[in-house]
């Protein structure tokens, strides 16, 4: 058997060894600002109107260079989402052209049916217009990614539900560019420097600067920055909406089995107390 000073020395070597080699030269990650996100806690949802400037984003944006393979048009239109009408998504689908060996010429325009299309052909063709680097596909980046908490504060994310390290991620690498890199850091050609991205050396330059998107608002909705932090607050929501579209569900559904299993559990209770109520032991 271990005895206690085994294990505490065991788990030691375990985190000394998991420190990134930048940590080690100086160049140590910066902590992760948790945001504040609608579809945070037990009762969260997805803030409609975000998820609508989410999308914008990637589509005239992220969709350059990135796939998102697993969402298909129709889905835009589910309810918990982005809540665009039948009627939108067919004409948005028919602005693209679909690979299709059976009509005519090779391609079609796009359904409600289909799935987002990639940008690039092939994975290669990917690679070489990216200097080498394949661009994550979208789908489920968000659930892919997250934040890691320092011991005993992760013990905190099991009570209050979070589940939100994918968009705190994607929101710090979005803002965590560097116009040069700090001294006695070498960047090879071709990368940029970013605080948030493990080693510092990214192969995506800024996708983001204040201004780029212009925002479509709604008749009595009020006015949003079109600043570096709304853009990737917004489309890290939606990223996180993608990997996730049936989160509001999942917590109603959650809830209603916890609040069943407190209530059975005082049932059982109350009926052993009535069996064996008289009863010596």
């Amino acid at each position: 058997m271990f005895n206690t000073k085994t294990i505490l020395a065991a788990v030691a070597l375990v985190a000394s060894l998991a420190l990134p080699a930048a940590a080690q030269e100086g160049h140590s990650t910066p902590h992760i600002d948790k945001q504040s996100w609608s579809f945070a806690g037990i009762f969260g949802t997805y803030d409609q109107n975000q998820l609508q400037r989410g999308f914008q984003v990637f589509r005239e944006v992220c969709s350059n260079c990135h796939s998102a393979r697993l969402i298909a048009f129709r889905t835009l239109a589910e309810e918990g989402g982005p809540g665009f009408s039948d009627e939108q998504i067919k004409a948005l689908a028919a602005e693209y052209e679909i690979a299709d060996p059976t009509a005519d010429g090779g391609v079609r325009k796009g359904v409600a049916a289909d799935f987002w299309p990639s940008p690039f052909a092939t994975e290669q063709d990917a690679r070489d217009a990216n200097g080498g680097a394949l661009p994550p596909d979208f789908s489920v980046l968000a659930k892919a990614r997250g934040v890691t908490d320092a011991f005993p504060f992760w013990i905190f994310n099991y009570f209050t539900g979070y589940s939100e390290g994918g968009p705190d991620y994607i929101h710090a690498l979005l803002n965590g560019y560097h116009e040069e890199a700090p001294e006695g850091f070498e960047l090879a050609e071709g990368k940029y420097y970013n605080d948030y991205f493990p080693g510092h050396a990214i192969g995506m330059g800024p996708p983001l600067a204040d201004g780029l998107v212009s925002y479509e608002v709604a008749e009595g909705e009020a006015e949003v920055p079109l600043t570096l932090q709304q853009y990737s607050t917004d489309v890290a929501a939606f990223m996180m909406w993608m990997g996730e579209p049936h989160l509001a569900g999942r917590k109603q559904t959650g809830f209603v089995v916890l609040l069943f299993l407190v209530l059975f559990a005082g049932l059982m209770y109350a009926t052993k107390r009535r069996i064996w109520q008289g009863i010596e032991h």
